[in-house]
């Protein structure tokens, strides 16, 4: 298992943690992929990561998100799990993944392990997704030409907006203008798949750092959006399945839109 994170590092070899933050890596890939997969998931209540947490297709949620990102991004895509909470499960169960590390993972919220990720990023964009959302491989698909063109982008879904979702509004020329837990009259659901481009990438580490230890991501990118003009595009992917699984029921929802769930179904009741 490789990691680039000099924190991650010591916590393997049992020293302690340095405060320093780990420089950016140089080498500039086509591509590259950033898994939140660090915090403890308490509201799932299983006694492990998230990302582990099985799904009826026999694979976990890690799992079939490397699937799908390989699928349509290539096997050789770099990516990066940014661990913390029982992390050497996660290292074990996908150990050809690089690593970041999160020390503060039990007091911390996602801008955090978001800013470690991006700090342990190469040169170029970066697309980031939270550890405990599954979808369908084709969202995948689907962004592709924006992580081409390489535009910075948050997928969103308008078929619902729940109040304990994170909700979007636009700006008057398309791009999100709010985006959090708390904003009024959102236009649909972001999904928890992002992309920072290369240009905006040093402006949203900027806002992260920033942010206090509490904070979702989102309120990084709100900020870098308010005060450096970011833009980010929302990307509708309301057509496909997209699940972030907080809650049991969230879990038996994923299940459900699974290929194959529908006519497992069937064959019970015939």
């Amino acid at each position: 298992m490789r990691t680039s994170d000099r924190v991650l590092s010591n916590v393997l070899r049992g020293r302690s943690p340095s405060p320093r933050t780990a420089r950016l890596r140089t080498a500039p890939p086509p591509m590259q992929v950033v898994i939140l997969a660090a915090g403890m998931g308490t509201r799932l209540g299983r006694d492990h990561p998230k990302p582990l947490t099985p799904l009826s297709d026999g694979r976990t949620i890690l799992d079939r998100q490397l699937d799908g990102l390989r699928s349509v991004l290539g096997d050789e895509v770099p990516i990066t799990a940014v661990v913390g909470f029982r992390c050497e499960m996660i290292m074990q169960a996908a150990p050809d993944l690089a690593f970041a590390y999160n020390p503060d993972f039990a007091t911390t919220n996602t801008s955090k392990s978001l800013l470690r990720g991006l700090q342990n990023s190469r040169d170029g964009g970066v697309l980031w997704l939270n550890g405990d959302v599954v979808f369908d491989p084709a969202v995948i698909d689907l962004v592709l030409p924006y992580l081409q063109a390489d535009q910075s982008f948050v997928c969103v879904d308008t078929n619902t907006v729940a109040d304990e979702e994170v909700k979007y509004t636009l700006d008057d020329d398309g791009y999100v203008r709010e985006l959090s837990k708390t904003v009024v009259g959102g236009l649909g659901e972001a999904v928890g798949i992002n992309y920072v481009s290369a240009a905006d990438k040093p402006a949203l580490i900027e806002h992260l750092i920033a942010c206090g230890v509490q904070d979702y991501f989102e309120r990084g990118m709100e900020t870098a959006i308010a005060m450096r003009g970011v833009r980010f595009r929302p990307v509708d992917i309301s057509q496909f399945a997209a699940v972030e699984v907080d809650f049991e029921t969230d879990l038996q929802r994923a299940n459900a839109l699974l290929p194959g769930a529908l006519l497992s179904e069937a064959a019970e009741v015939g």
